[in-house]
């Protein structure tokens, strides 16, 4: 039987060209030995969809890339077609409704960021730029300010869908509203290919402004204690992330980083939201402060790119946290004060005071998310930074809810990422939309997912 014509193009296992369209574009370079069936390189709608008609046809399973960017690399799977939405190119704003239209492999900040800039619009995209909107947003996307904007799904207004029956269908909350549900959250569990997202922009913010204090590690406990039981009173226009990192600049050893951002309209909105920053006790024994000093978007995702280098092996996970601060600030010492080399970095990014969630399938979340990102170049370093990641995590075990999809290995640690009321719905969505099981799914062993803490 042969494959039907392509704008794009199909290489098949064995042929020339598919090891390197097999890791196409994928950003962790400790590359899995996964190996597909065929790789469709998609250049239109039609190609996704007479793709997926022709896995169904070869009794192939799909699996989708986007920007590339999953820690687990989702995308590469054994015996599965793998889609490849990187030739997809569409960015469209419709000033009447401050819509925005855009293909998934969209880079976030890179692409859609300057694109939405030139007409005073933005969006709470995905912090690093290289990031494409795919992957990002299925799995809830944690963008710019989510603690005050919210997150990025939930700006999602509507998805163009190829459905496990080869039909591109359009996804929102009238038509096909169960695939709408689950495309805001499902992440690599979602049955279908979202060839095209449709997102509510927000006006570009008059003013940018940061504060930042650094400190060195034996002042960790009075900081975060402070911040943990200070950052739900700060104004909702703040986004507030602790970050232990090596700045040579400022000192030898990991410093941490207390920084909030101001998204506002002008420097005196900027002025009254970081001010309780100067309550800080710790604060005379800083060893860096920037108060309230100007910003751009550009700069922020400079920054991003420094701390997110191309070319590197990377280890991720992540844990919300919850319970009061005698109880999360020991739990966090290890991912803060241990990092394993001069490159890996740990967050601590507030969501508080929560807000309540619309209905999608995003549904874990908690006051304080912490994701230790781990990234190195020598193979002869897997084990021991892969060891010191499972230590960290394994530390957060007590007071940790559950996690976020977008930094997480399911085939590695098995955590709580959906409400138990949303898992069930998945379910059922999966039975209505693809009982035969076209999509791959989630990547969690040969047990699968489970929604559940594996210690508990």
């Amino acid at each position: 039987m042969g494959a039907p014509p392509f704008t794009g193009t199909l290489v098949l296992r064995g042929e020339d060209g598919f090891d390197d369209a097999r890791t196409d574009r994928i950003f962790n370079r400790r590359l899995t030995t996964r190996q597909p069936a065929a790789v469709l390189k998609a250049l239109t709608e039609d190609d996704v969809v007479a793709g997926v008609r022709l896995a169904r046809e070869r009794g192939w399973q799909v699996a989708v890339r986007s920007g590339g960017h999953s820690w687990a690399q989702w995308s590469v799977r054994d015996d599965a077609l793998v889609i490849d939405l990187g030739g997809m190119h569409e960015m469209d704003y419709d000033e009447t409704t401050g819509i925005v239209t855009a293909s998934p492999s969209t880079k976030g900040g890179s692409e859609l960021g300057p694109y939405l800039s030139e007409r005073g619009r933005f969006f709470v995209g995905g912090h690093c730029p290289t990031v494409g909107i795919g992957g990002f947003l299925l799995q809830g996307g944690q963008g710019w300010n989510a603690r005050g904007w919210g997150w990025a799904a939930e700006h999602v207004v509507a998805v163009d869908v190829v459905t496990a029956e080869g039909e591109l269908v359009r996804a929102d909350e009238e038509q096909n509203a169960d695939l709408f549900w689950a495309a805001r959250g499902a992440g690599p569990g979602f049955p279908g290919v979202v060839t095209r997202f449709h997102l509510r922009t927000r006006p570009l913010p008059g003013h940018f402004a940061h504060t930042v204090q650094g400190f060195a590690m034996a002042d960790f406990d009075e900081v975060m204690t402070w911040l943990h039981e200070t950052h739900h009173q700060i104004a909702a226009e703040v986004e507030i992330v602790a970050v232990t990192k090596t700045d040579p600049d400022i000192c030898a050893d990991p410093i941490l980083l207390v920084t909030a951002l101001a998204m506002v309209g002008d420097r005196a909105e900027a002025e009254a939201a970081l001010a309780p920053f100067r309550a800080n006790p710790a604060l005379e024994r800083a060893l860096l402060v920037i108060d309230n000093e100007p910003t751009t978007p550009e700069a922020e995702r400079a920054r991003q790119i420094e701390d997110n280098p191309e070319g590197h092996r990377w280890a991720v996970d992540n844990a919300w946290l919850s319970g009061s601060a005698a109880q999360v600030v020991p739990a966090m010492r290890r991912a803060y004060t241990t990092l394993p080399n001069d490159k890996a970095f740990t967050i601590w990014f507030s969501m508080a005071p929560l807000r309540e969630l619309p209905e999608m399938a995003f549904s874990v979340q908690s006051e304080i998310y912490l994701a230790s990102y781990v990234l190195w170049e020598d193979a002869a370093d897997d084990e021991r930074c892969q060891r010191w990641l499972e230590q960290a995590m394994a530390d957060l075990e007590p007071v940790t809810v559950g996690q976020y999809l977008g930094d997480s290995d399911l085939s590695r640690r098995q955590v709580r990422f959906l409400s138990d009321e949303a898992w069930v719905r998945l379910q059922q969505v999966y039975a209505d939309r693809d009982p035969d099981g076209l999509f791959v799914g989630y990547l969690a062993g040969p047990g699968g997912a489970t929604n559940r803490n594996h210690w508990e």
